[in-house]
Parts: structure tokens; sequence; C-alpha cells
């Protein structure tokens, strides 16, 4: 799963500049963005071009009864996004970008608990992950709610250990793809792997705490030695 991200850097210009993010949109770094947290994201328009936009972290489909259920809507799974009734209508007319420069990831320990990693690109550049957006509405003459959610696929070989899910990262090239409206199915489904380019370090248990947005969720520690479990399964 991905419930904790990042977007610490580069500066707010080069971010508007690498996704065409208007001055409209707040970016200030973010060090712990958590589920329920509204987002920097890029959808599009219904003529599909590209637009910067804010969305709130945990997809709410159109038709869901309440947006209590965007809690539960946080992540789409890669193997199942495309018949899920929950996000299968996002992923076939209503997909996104959501920025980022890194990810949490939390690997059990036999004895000292859980370790948080702020795992990143090798090259520690500013991502886009794969993400979906809907809108709902409690009443027709309501302002929508409008909510993303990100996809998840299988851990790369590196990250194993950690967890045996990451969200998927998108290459620069294949972001195009990824928001054109035309896509075939299949060419979207294929992007939906595990990106191998990263590295991770272990941050302190700052991170823990979903209301602590600060620099010291993403400093490096030393870690107690212990030996961890395996990664979970499901």
């Amino acid at each position: 799963m991905c419930g904790r991200y990042s977007l610490t850097g580069p500066s707010p210009d080069r971010l508007r500049e690498r996704f065409r993010l208007g001055p409209e949109i707040p970016l200030e770094p973010r060090f712990n963005i958590a589920p329920g947290q509204h987002v920097a994201a890029v959808t599009t328009t219904r003529e599909g071009e590209p637009r910067g936009d804010v969305l709130l972290w945990g997809l709410v489909p159109h038709w869901a009864d309440s947006p209590k259920v965007g809690w539960k809507m946080i992540n789409a799974r890669a193997e199942t996004v495309a018949e899920r009734p929950a996000f299968r209508e996002a992923f076939a007319r209503r997909r996104c970008l959501i920025p980022a420069d890194g990810f949490f990831e939390w690997q059990r320990r036999v004895h000292a608990g859980k370790l948080p990693w702020w795992i990143t690109r090798t090259d520690h550049a500013p991502f886009a992950f794969a993400g979906l957006w809907a809108t709902w509405r409690a009443a027709p003459d309501v302002e929508p709610l409008r909510t993303c959610t990100i996809i998840t696929t299988q851990a790369s070989a590196s990250l194993r250990e950690v967890h045996d899910r990451m969200p998927v990262i998108l290459p620069p090239e294949a972001e195009a793809a990824w928001l054109e409206p035309q896509t075939p199915a299949d060419e979207l489904r294929g992007l939906l792997v595990p990106f191998t380019e990263t590295t991770r370090m272990p941050v302190s248990s700052a991170v823990n705490d979903a209301a602590h947005d600060a620099p010291d969720c993403v400093a490096a520690i030393e870690p107690p030695a212990d030996e961890p479990d395996a990664p979970a399964l499901f």
C-alpha cells in the first residue's frame, strides 16, 4: 500500500514547470502527506487537456452514500483497478498524476517494532504517482468533493524486504499517455509496473504521526539492529 508520501522539493517554480501547475495550486514543502489531506495533482479538462488541481486523498465514487468511504479508497490495486466498481470508471475516464518526491513504507521487525523507510528515486528527482480522481456531491446544488487515489503494484525486488506493495511511479515519458483520454486500456495496464530505480533510507518514528509535517520525517537515522519479519502478503 501507500499511506504516506512527501513532496519536499525542488523549488515551487521548478515543480510548477515540471508538472504544469498554475500559480493557483498551493505548493510548499510537504514532509508527511497523509490520507484525508488535500494534495496537488494533474487532472484533465473535458477536452483532455492537462490542468493543475487540488484533490482530497481518498477516492469517493460519485455513487457513494457518504464521503467516509474515501478512507477505504486511498489506494487502488493495479491488478483489479479496471474491474472494481469503485475504480473502473475513473480508470477509464479520470486518470491523474500525483506529484511526489518520495513515499514511506514500514518494515516489520522482530523486536524493535516497525521501521519507517523513506523511498525516493535514485536521482532524488520529483516524480508522479499514477492516480485516479472522482467527484462526489452531497446534493445537486452543493459544491462537489474532488478526490483521488494512488494505484499500487507489486514491490520491486529491492523493496520486497520492506513491503510487498509499492505505489506506481510513472517514468516521465509515460505521464502523457497516462493522462491521454484515448490511450488503450491494455497500454494503460502496461504502465502499472514496479519502478526499479529507487533508493531508501531509514527515518525516525516522527513520520508515524499523520499530523506531524516537518523535516525530521525525512531525516535519516541509524536503526537499531534487528531481523525483519517476512513481508506481509495481503
